[in-house]
């Protein structure tokens, strides 16, 4: 093959183009006997580390190189910069850095910049996107010389005029030019073929990513076609031929790639320095600290204080000081210390530990974790291994709402120009793929939407595993010609990334710049920093991430507690403090029993419900054990079943071996942490905790040859402390089966704690607990209806919002809640804050004067809407006649209150005053005009759209009368063993999941307000049937009563789900319309007719309802039954349609007996 190498190259992570992924890339190039490959995104780096890495992988020399976008006198160019040794790739750094943080236009670069920054890098021209070649495409030629000189003399040897033949249109007359140029100036050309795809076939795919970038559709005659299916990774002899003409473009392309010759340093540690005083280390500062605190804390220990639990102490903190100062991390651990407790001492709820930082005693010790590692057996080596050198990662959790400040205090301590947060890439994932597709294609939206529908909604759903599992999907891609065409392209697609985003809570901190070691990337001028280099990239470059975490459920414990010690302050009472709570009170395991653990920290998911009602929690190792089970691996390997039998004492307890009972005793001699697997391998075969982890981790990755060795030397081990080998063989197939499922017993532990203090709020403050929640959730309305429901059945009432009592957030008062007027759909805190700072002059009185006090910039006609559908402006309408009056009279006087308003607020501007000094806005005549009430089913819905719930009423309460006829018993009056009976209630929550088998399965929850119940539909009733069950749908249930077997619940195995209209063909029912000789003498045969004509059913009058008239006068009554042609579908419409024609007490649904 022809030596060559491509120079001009768009991956994925150019975004705006490029469909080449970098792991296919590095293969490809191997594949196809290239020495080295270049990549050249457009204005950033951020897949320069994957790329490097793959191309070393793979053999194949990387190049790293950056296409750059100049912004000059009002136009812009491209050239391309390639990287030839470290210098260079600094400057790379900094050039890719200062194109998104000082530049107006993010991405672009200034001309000054590249001149400044040269050194170690390769220009080239840019070809016909150029400054040079748009100079000479433009018969420009003299300023195409002049540019050309310029930038010869700045890079010195160090410059090429690029060319490319790729089909487009002027690159004849470019090339012509640029030879010519590059003749009379001495400036060597070289050859590239502009790659955005492996192979050609991929054009079409390559454009539809184009267009979705740009939100256009592929057939837009207004698009602008910029590429063609030529820009693949050609060959060396498909590029030798097609430069046959100049073979020094293809020549100096491979020379090119012999000078670039960077090794990027992925071996170094770039440690932030943290201040010391002059005559200390960082080792001593970090030893002092951790020694002073250690001793205070067994001094304060009432049970740690003997003798001997103080030596075990002091040893732990010397060999965890030992290997962290060896390591070279002390200032890392200071680090950490120091905004930790910053946090502290400005009352930032901080985590009690996360993940396998909570098993350092040393982490304790400092205040960074509140839990004493050596107290519930938690190993350091999951931390720090001193036989595996590798970075600590301490992931801290804060309070959400106040996380930003710590990273603000840390950006001031290091400089600003030292830290950042870190870029995440998001992808085209299978739902949006196709929808993405099918808009650049030009299909029907509904199309698009049932597509996407029928892909399951899980995380790591892809395309083909979607296809694979569902029929519905492949019977549609089967049918549709459309649909076919869409997945066609969605797959090459699929998984590409799509945008950049910022990382949950990763910040890195650098020793200097952060531009010398990582690029950098702001989503706006001088907004917040990111590294171009995602989390495992910024590792990789040898740079501290630290994980500022913010979690929800300590905002929730600082506002419950926070309410809870404002009251007892007030009643004189000792204030509580959440972390001196005794982890053995029995109220609050007794909620846990319950499994009435909605709102509780990791415990609330229904699965997990179900386990707790199996394994009945009465100790914190419970509540440890309870977070790490809750997962495929030990659900499905039996761990569960074993833990849960033994501690009933339904099985006795075992161990593998008599040695193992003080390893495995708090679990029953079960295998329940990945901290289980080092300490049986220490106590069996003597491992090393450091050879321990180790083993834990080749467990876990399951390499063979690994394991292999691995397995020689633990039953070595186990030989030399006498163990038989059959018995040491077994229980290392034990442990390897167990290590791909095992969880961190530190995080369990950690995050026991918070689950065990949001319990405990649960237990003993609930009002105040579930309104931390319910604030936290706002938001998420279809959160908030089920907290609301867990408040409701907690005893707590929830009143309705209101604009004279209501806060932003939800509050506690006595043992209700007050609704939060920010959980409103459409009123943001802006809108709150207007209304309460008004309010705290004095109450509101009435609509007008609402408008007259509130800042209508700020409380705008919708937002007043919404208050009022919400409910929230109940109490100040005139009327006392009901809420349906009352929200009707209220809506229609919105805008004349806001006139009013905005008049009266004229009025002053102008000083015209009254003998009182004010103006008020004229009174509205309520008298002048008629309101029309809401109807019923208006004003629940208005409550659904703004609070996500029904308040003051149920939308079952419409057909309640008419249900009962066929269906006597209530949810709350059900009992088992009396065959199939048949329910009724509105759909609150559906959850859906398929079985091992991969049928489809459903549980819906129907409440008719007498209570609700579980309805479970499987099978062919599930295949049948699935499309009703939608949430909000009232459904008519056939079924078998039975007791679930964990919570002795009852619930209920569906045979037949019907909708409202089904039911009533089903159970033979019929409209009656009542009539008498004065109205049917009149008009009435033709109204009726005109009314039952769009309803009609037309084929199969098997299928309706038959509609009768009740007659009667003055001598008799009778029934008059319409034929069989008039029999109709006896839809809400319908009926809706006739009570207004012939008045609501006229018409109703009456069923056979």
């Amino acid at each position: 093959m022809a030596l060559f190498a491509h120079l001009s190259l768009h991956t994925e992570f150019s975004i705006a183009d490029g469909l080449v992924r970098v792991e296919a890339l590095a293969e490809r190039a191997r594949e196809m006997g290239f020495s080295a490959v270049a990549i050249t995104d457009l204005g950033n780096l951020f897949g320069t580390l994957k790329f490097y890495k793959a191309c070393r992988t793979a053999g194949v020399k990387p190049i790293i190189g950056l296409e750059l976008e100049i912004f000059e006198q009002a136009k812009s160019y491209r050239l391309i910069v390639l990287a030839t040794n470290q210098l260079g790739y600094r400057n790379l750094l900094k050039l890719a850095s200062r194109s998104y943080v000082r530049s107006q236009d993010r991405g672009t670069c200034q001309k000054e910049w590249l001149e400044e920054l040269n050194e170690g890098l390769i220009l080239l021209s840019g070809g016909r996107g150029g400054d040079v070649g748009m100079a000479l495409i433009n018969t420009e030629t003299s300023e195409a010389a002049e540019r050309a000189a310029h930038w010869n003399k700045v890079f010195s040897n160090r410059y090429y005029i690029e060319l490319s033949r790729t089909g487009r249109g002027d690159e004849d007359q470019y090339i012509s030019a640029a030879v010519a140029l590059a003749e009379l100036s001495g400036i060597p050309v070289v050859a590239t073929n502009e790659v955005r795809f492996l192979e050609s076939n991929d054009f079409e795919a390559h454009e539809a990513r184009v267009c979705i970038q740009e939100g256009r559709t592929l057939d837009d005659p207004r698009r602008e076609r910029c590429f063609s299916d030529q820009q693949y990774l050609r060959s060396g002899d498909e590029m030798a031929e097609l430069f046959a003409d100049i073979p020094e473009a293809v020549e100096n392309a491979y020379e090119i790639s012999r000078r670039c010759n960077l090794l990027v340093d992925l071996d170094t540690y770039h440690l932030p320095i943290y201040p010391v005083p002059d005559d200390t280390s960082l080792e001593e500062l970090l030893t002092s600290t951790a020694q002073k605190a250690l001793k205070d804390y067994l001094r304060n220990a009432s049970s740690g204080s003997d003798e001997i639990n103080s030596a075990k102490y002091l040893a732990r903190l010397d060999y965890e000081l030992g290997v962290i100062n060896e390591m070279g991390f002390a200032g890392y651990f200071l680090i950490v210390m120091e905004f930790v407790n910053w946090a502290k001492q400005r009352k930032i709820p901080v985590g009690p530990g996360r993940g396998s930082g909570a098993a350092s005693l040393v982490s304790f010790c400092l205040g960074i974790t509140d839990l004493d590692p050596l107290q519930y057996d938690l190993l350091f080596e999951r931390l720090l291994n001193p036989e595996r050198v590798s970075m600590p990662d301490l992931d801290i959790d804060f309070c959400m709402e106040r996380r930003d400040e710590v990273i603000n205090h840390v950006a001031e301590l290091y400089g600003a120009e030292a830290v950042s947060q870190i870029a995440t890439f998001g992808t085209m994932a299978a739902k949006a793929v196709v929808r993405d597709v099918a808009r650049v294609q030009g299909k029907p939206y509904g199309l698009a939407d049932r597509l996407s529908k029928l892909i399951p909604f899980e995380v790591g759903m892809t395309l083909d595993k979607a296809v694979a599992q569902e029929e519905e999907l492949r019977a549609f891609i089967d049918e549709s010609d459309e649909v076919a065409e869409i997945m066609d392209m969605a797959y090459p697609l699929e998984g590409l990334v799509r945008n950049v985003g910022r990382h949950a809570g990763g910040v890195v901190i650098a020793p200097s710049a952060l531009e010398s070691y990582v690029p950098l990337y702001t989503e706006t001028l001088g907004g917040a920093k990111v590294s171009q280099f995602d989390k495992d990239d910024v590792e990789e470059a040898g740079l501290v991430k630290f994980d500022f975490l913010g979690l929800k459920t300590l905002t929730i414990v600082d506002w419950a507690v926070a309410d809870v010690n404002q009251s007892r302050h007030r009643s004189g009472r000792e204030l509580i403090d959440i972390r001196e709570i005794p982890l053995d009170d029995e109220p609050t395991y007794e909620l846990l029993r319950s499994a009435e653990t909605t709102a509780i920290f990791q415990l609330e998911s229904e699965g997990m419900k179900d386990l707790i009602r199996r394994l009945l929690p009465d100790n914190i190792n419970d509540v440890i054990a309870l977070v790490a089970l809750f997962r495929p691996g030990p659900l499905q390997s039996g761990a569960v079943e074993d833990y849960i039998s033994r501690k009933h004492g339904r099985t006795p307890v075992n161990y593998p071996h008599p040695q193992l009972k003080p390893v495995l005793s708090t679990t029953y001699g079960v295998m329940l942490y990945q901290e289980d697997v080092m300490s049986v391998s220490q106590e069996l075969a003597g491992f090393s905790l450091g050879q321990a982890d180790l083993l834990r981790k080749a467990m876990g990755k399951k390499n063979p040859e690994e394991m292999a060795k691995m397995r020689a030397t633990f039953l070595e081990g186990s030989a030399a402390n006498e163990v038989d080998a059959n018995v040491a063989n077994d229980i290392f197939d034990q442990m390897e089966k167990f290590a791909g499922y095992a969880f961190n017993k530190a995080h369990s532990a950690a995050y026991a704690m918070l689950s065990f203090q949001t319990a405990w709020l649960k237990t003993h403050y609930p009002a105040q607990f579930m309104a931390a929640v319910l604030s936290a959730d706002m938001q998420n309305i279809d959160k908030v209806v089920t907290l609301v429901d867990e408040a409701s059945r907690m005893g707590i009432h929830v009143n309705s919002p209101d604009v004279n009592q209501s806060e932003f957030k939800f509050r506690a008062v006595d043992e209700s809640i007050v609704y939060g007027l920010g959980a409103v759909r459409g009123i943001g805190e802006g809108p709150v804050d207007a209304i309460t700072t008004e309010r705290s002059k004095g109450d509101f009185v009435d609509l007008q004067d609402f408008c007259n006090r509130v800042d209508l910039r700020r409380a705008n006609k919708k937002v007043i809407e919404a208050l009022v559908r919400s409910g929230s402006m109940d109490r100040l309408a005139s009327s006392r006649s009901g809420l349906d009056q009352s929200r009707g009279e209220l809506l229609s006087r919105i805008q004349e209150s806001i006139q009013g308003a905005e008049q009266s607020a004229r009025d002053r501007s102008l000083g015209m005053h009254d003998m009182f000094g004010g103006v008020e806005a004229r009174p509205i005549d309520l008298k002048s005009r008629d309101v029309q009430a809401m109807d019923k089913r208006t004003r629940l819905e208005g409550e659904k759209e703004t609070l996500g719930l029904y308040l003051t009423g149920h939308p079952i309460d419409d057909y309640i009368d008419e249900i009962r006829t066929f269906c006597p018993t209530k949810i709350g009056q059900l009992r088992e063993g009396q065959g199939t009976q048949i329910i009724a209630g509105l759909v609150v929550s559906n959850r859906s999941r398929r079985s091992k088998r991969g049928d489809g399965m459903a549980f819906v929850v129907l409440d008719d307000q007498s209570g609700r119940v579980e309805v479970s539909v499987f099978g062919d009733t599930y295949a049948e049937h699935h499309s009703k069950l939608t949430k909000d749908a009232v459904l008519v249930v056939e079924g078998l009563v039975q007791p679930d077997e964990y919570s002795g619940d009852l619930k209920i195995r569906a045979v037949t789900v019907y909708t409202v209209e089904e039911a009533r063909r089903r159970f033979r029912g019929r409209i009656e319309i009542s009539t008498c000789d004065r109205e049917i003498d009149g008009d009435f045969p033709i109204r009726l007719r005109e009314k039952l004509e769009v309803y009609r059913v037309q084929h199969d009058s098997s299928q309706g309802c038959e509609v009768t008239i009740a007659y009667r006068n003055d001598e008799a009554t009778g029934r008059v039954v319409l034929g069989e042609d008039w029999r109709v579908q006896p839809t809400d419409q319908l009926l809706a349609s006739l009570r207004n024609e012939f008045g609501v007490s006229a018409v109703c649904f009456r069923y056979s007996t």
